[in-house]
């Protein structure tokens, strides 16, 4: 008989980061699992801030941007790259944003790829969180999904170039071109 592997609760697992626990340590849950982070090279940090200030310079008074901030979500609490969330709760004391204040989940990938793809797009639209996108570093691309559906998304989307907007801010125009530039 196989051992069976215990998975954390969200509960759980804010417990140990109020405990000290996790201190020291570049975690996230995903899907009941404490999942150790790798570290962020220079083109992934360069670019995450750089986007999330252009994205605060549009959005400022609409929405909150947070930077490898957590979101709490049923069976997860992961740390998006970015996250545009809902205004009313600022400044997020109490709490971390639930995936209805959550607009778009943006991660930055470059080693973690797949892993963007895959597991983190499926807990994002299992969580109904409208949008996500996934900067593709390697090949210098934005991959969109929208309308959550189980666990993916009805709609992909990679683009190269062009402009693209958040559908909770279609004014918030970003060129493909800056992302990368």
């Amino acid at each position: 008989m196989l051992p069976t592997i215990a998975k954390w609760t969200v509960q759980d697992y804010q417990r140990m980061v109020n405990a000290g626990i996790l201190d020291n340590r570049h975690v996230e849950l995903i899907e009941g699992d404490i999942i150790e982070m790798l570290p962020e090279g220079a083109e992934h940090a360069g670019r995450s801030e750089s986007l999330a200030m252009l994205l605060r310079r549009k959005l400022d008074g609409r929405a909150w941007i947070r930077e490898a901030r957590p979101i709490t979500l049923a069976k997860s609490e992961p740390e998006p790259d970015i996250a545009i969330v809902d205004i009313a709760h600022i400044p997020y004391i109490t709490r971390h944003p639930i995936a209805t204040e959550v607009f778009l989940a943006i991660e930055v990938s470059n080693t973690t790829l797949q892993t963007d793809l895959t597991r983190k797009r499926n807990l994002y639209a299992q969580a109904e969180i409208p949008e996500y996108w996934v900067l593709d570093l390697q090949h210098r691309c934005v991959i969109v999904f929208r309308q959550p559906d189980g666990t993916t998304y009805r709609q992909q989307q990679t683009l190269e170039n062009g402009t693209i907007a958040p559908l909770a801010f279609a004014d918030c125009t970003v060129r493909i071109e800056d992302i990368f530039r």
